[in-house]
């Protein structure tokens, strides 16, 4: 008698192994927590300046039979309006930056091609290349999180990768590499170098301007560090050449029109969504000296994003101690040598910063 085959051996049978090698995306249950492990803005919409009101109406006024607009033309244009983006570079729109990095990682995609990123970086940068076939290639970063340039440039020249993502400021550890190092990547690099700038909202640097002078870069960015993170909105941006290539690639209807008619509101009152983007910058400097005053061996790292990388010992239980205090924040050790003993805590309002902080103490003394 012949054995009957269960779903999981079709499973094992057809399934690439090295998909079947990979765990999902973790995102941990933050139900009644106060959640301050992946960079949202603890800022709601404010009411006292007709702005949820004006999205209830927008959202009324939505035909939700239809199908969105297709090009999504007229949410482009805010996007140009409030990021200064020239009309000589086209705009790319993905549910998610997520989307935006398989939809480059397919349209390079080809036998013996690779994608080469520092490490640790963002940990989607390593997991598409493995969807969609390509070599991985991780560059660790100085001991200090700091761009180890010559390695860099070293398997730059050795692997003529065809995509090259650099984030900046980098998440887990918060920095900048610096624009000299990034200029020579820029100029040694033969591929396609994409600068993630998911963090603009908090730093100073502003790479879109380099799009006049590099022909291999685009730039990403999203709306969800400002306060959209629900919305899963981000976007690219780069020369027509790159970037209608890209669009082929692009799911039609990947922007459903709620998001479409929400960003558009949110966009006509983009001066709130920076102020509050503000706000986040002066609470993680607060936060910070806190967290250095706190314990003499805490390492608190610089930051110019909207969170902040600590290094302390026993991490793993630190983090789970505040997790039965009710504050879910970011364990990395584990993760990447790099980060062993690493955690990293949103910046949130002075409230929720102060709550994290109190429960933060408690459970240091709990340990003297």
């Amino acid at each position: 008698m012949t054995m009957q085959k269960s779903a999981k051996d079709y499973a094992n049978t057809w399934v690439r192994p090295e998909i079947q090698a990979l765990n999902a995306y973790p995102v941990p249950n933050a139900q009644g927590m106060l959640k301050l492990d992946a960079m949202e803005s603890p800022y709601v919409w404010p009411a006292d300046e007709h702005m949820q009101q004006a999205w209830q109406q927008a959202l009324q006024a939505v035909a939700i039979n239809r199908y969105p607009a297709a090009d999504a033309q007229e949410l482009k244009q805010k996007l140009r309006q409030a990021f200064a983006i020239g009309d000589h570079w086209e705009i790319l729109l993905g549910n998610g930056s997520d989307e935006i990095i398989q939809l480059l990682a397919l349209a390079v995609a080809g036998s013996g091609r690779s994608v080469l990123a520092p490490e640790p970086s963002f940990v989607m940068f390593k997991m598409i290349a493995t969807f969609v076939g390509m070599d991985y290639i991780g560059v660790p970063l100085n001991t200090d999180f700091s761009l180890d340039l010559q390695s860099m440039l070293t398997q730059i020249r050795t692997h003529q990768p065809a995509l090259i993502f650099l984030a900046q400021p980098n998440n887990p550890t918060g920095n900048l590499y610096g624009e000299a190092a990034i200029a020579e990547i820029l100029q040694t690099a033969q591929g396609l170098v994409v600068l993630d700038e998911a963090y603009t909202a908090f730093t100073d640097a502003d790479y879109l301007p380099w799009l006049e002078k590099y022909p291999n870069l685009v730039v990403m960015r999203t709306l969800s560090k400002v306060g959209l993170a629900g919305l899963r909105l981000g976007f690219l941006v780069g020369a027509p050449a790159w970037i209608n290539e890209i669009e082929k690639l692009r799911l039609p209807y990947n922007i459903n029109t709620l998001t479409q008619a929400s960003a558009v509101l949110a966009l006509n009152y983009f001066d709130i969504l920076k102020e509050q983007c503000q706000q986040i910058r002066q609470q993680r400097e607060i936060l910070s000296q806190a967290l250095i005053d706190l314990h003499p061996e805490i390492e608190v790292f610089a930051s110019e994003a909207n969170f902040i990388l600590i290094r302390m010992a026993q991490a793993g239980v630190i983090f789970q101690k505040l997790k039965e205090k009710g504050v879910l924040i970011k364990c990395l050790d584990g993760a990447h040598p790099l980060l062993h003993n690493c955690l990293r805590i949103s910046v949130s309002t002075a409230e929720e910063n102060q709550i994290f902080l109190q429960a933060f103490a408690s459970v240091l003394a709990q340990g003297d």
